[in-house]
């Protein structure tokens, strides 16, 4: 009786088993079939044009005519490119200037949509709505307003008697970048905002209220339990910054398009003349190249300073 009972117990336990086994075959191939559309994008977007980008970079590649290898002569040429560097450097100036005005402005928006006021849903559609606004619009907009002629800000600023003459905004070096990075501080704050927002909502109400019991003021508060526990959202937010702002393209090439005398060209924008306007697709792929290398570095440096101590 006993071995009867054993061996009905065995069977039913192996065809357990293998049920269980075909359910997990099942979940593996509804996960493989839900994230294989991504994959395949990512591959069609990005690796393949990556991969055939480095492919090119050895290559003298004319719009018309034969393909010529010539090894790494592309980037030998790319090193001794002032101008390339050039670009290079006023877009590290521009992501210097930009990346800490997005965070502090998205910063102070996420806290002050966090505490609750009257109207609250109001002001988050409205400190969000210019993220929507595509960049083509919104830089055709600012130029409008920075216009010297007919401009609104040259205007209230004779009004209120703050300058003598209008200022011509991008026709100046000096005045250009600032106006550019205004611009996109107020179109995409409200993107750097809800990233921390999502992060400030995740921190418990009660850690804030031991921290009032233990006699912690705002000002403690905020630096040892509010910055602390946003550190991912912080990371992510600066990740997203300093990519976008080293790729910006079409602000500078609408509102400067890269003057005065190439001051704010963009390497994008210098990429896109080598390769789309001189037709130098292999010089144009080794630009490339090394801007994704840069990005690469960045990133990886972003990642390993915002670790924290503890973490290998």
């Amino acid at each position: 009786m006993n071995r009867g009972t054993n061996y009905a117990a065995g069977k039913q336990e192996s065809l357990l088993i293998k049920k269980t086994t075909r359910k997990r075959g099942k979940y593996k191939i509804s996960h493989i079939a839900f994230v294989l559309p991504a994959l395949l994008l990512n591959f069609v977007f990005f690796i393949y044009p990556f991969l055939q980008s480095v492919i090119m970079s050895f290559f003298d590649w004319p719009i018309l005519g034969e393909k010529l290898f010539i090894g790494f002569q592309n980037y030998i040429e790319l090193f001794k490119d002032i101008q390339y560097w050039s670009a290079l450097w006023f877009t590290m100036k521009y992501t210097i200037l930009i990346t800490p005005g997005l965070f502090v402005v998205g910063l102070a928006l996420a806290i002050l949509i966090n505490s609750r006021l009257r109207m609250i849903s109001l002001f988050r559609a409205v400190y969000f709505m210019p993220v929507v606004i595509s960049m083509v619009s919104a830089s055709l907009m600012w130029l409008w307003i920075y216009n010297d002629l007919y401009g609104l800000l040259n205007y209230y600023l004779l009004r209120l008697h703050i300058i003598q003459e209008p200022i011509h905004w991008m026709g100046d070096a000096s005045t250009s970048l600032p106006a550019v990075s205004f611009m996109i501080v107020w179109k995409m704050a409200g993107f750097t905002m809800v990233i921390l927002l999502s992060g400030l909502q995740g921190i418990s109400e009660d850690v804030y209220e031991s921290a009032k019991i233990d006699g912690g003021n705002k000002w403690q508060q905020f630096l040892y339990i509010t910055l602390p526990l946003l550190r991912p959202s912080i990371f992510l937010s600066l990740i997203i910054s300093v990519i976008g702002s080293v790729l910006a393209f079409e602000q500078f090439l609408i509102m400067t398009n890269g003057g005065p005398s190439h001051s704010t060209t963009t390497v994008v924008h210098q990429i896109y003349n080598t390769s789309f306007k001189y037709f130098e697709f292999g010089y144009g792929s080794a630009m490339t190249v090394i801007l994704l290398v840069i990005l690469g570095i960045i990133s990886v440096f972003q990642m390993k300073m915002m670790k924290n101590p503890g973490e290998s």
